[in-house]
């Protein structure tokens, strides 16, 4: 079996055969057309970096994880349609302040942020932490590992982020203050700043 040092020279398919999550450090740091180059020849795998330069590698989510993201983005692009913004996939990664490249299950980037990049930011890792972000527990992830995620997008300028744990039933709601407050089987969640009137029903999820 492949070693960690030696996966980002390997050929597609390598990750099938290794255990995940899994974190490595490659031996040279990747550019970002390299990074973009290995997450392709490696997919569906979600690859992300870190601000230590390591990758971290997951496993594709389950149909019914796939389902609820797929939900999530819908209701997100109807509001942007009507409101403004851009809306983005896990398959969308940006370069944060720290320096790591991250993906959330859903996101939203203002018009005006968005529309101040360069065609070439726009085609790449683009620079900018969304404005609005929505993260959604899968029956592959770490709740703990979840948790730190979501401090870390708040930590790099996200102004409203929400984790969605079906199993647990909670909505957990993090602002820009530094606030964290958690919601028990909400019928729904509206936002505030920067998304105000942006309304999420999750009945149907707590009823699956």
């Amino acid at each position: 079996m492949a070693t960690p040092a030696q996966i980002d020279l390997m050929d597609e398919g390598v990750l099938a055969g290794l255990p995940m999550p899994l974190t490595f450090r490659p031996a040279v740091r990747m550019t970002d057309h390299e990074l973009i180059a290995f997450s392709r020849r490696n997919r569906p795998y979600q690859i992300e970096r870190n601000a230590k330069g390591e990758l971290e590698i997951m496993s594709p989510v389950g149909m019914d994880g796939a389902r609820w993201e797929a939900f999530v983005i819908g209701k997100l692009d109807l509001w942007a349609e009507e409101h403004g913004g851009v809306v983005f996939s896990s398959n969308g990664g940006v370069t944060l302040a720290d320096g790591s490249v991250r993906s959330a299950d859903a996101a939203w980037i203002s018009d005006a942020r968005w529309n101040a990049l360069s065609a070439d930011d726009q085609a790449r890792f683009s620079p900018l932490c969304p404005d609005f972000l929505i993260e959604i527990l899968s029956v592959n992830d770490m709740r703990s590992r979840l948790e730190a995620k979501m401090q870390m997008w708040m930590e790099n300028g996200a102004k409203l982020a929400w984790m969605i744990d079906s199993y647990a039933e909670t909505v957990s709601i993090y602002r820009a203050d530094g606030t964290v407050e958690v919601l028990e089987r909400p019928d729904f969640v509206e936002a505030g700043e920067p998304i105000p009137g942006f309304r999420l029903n999750l009945a149907a999820m707590w009823q699956r």
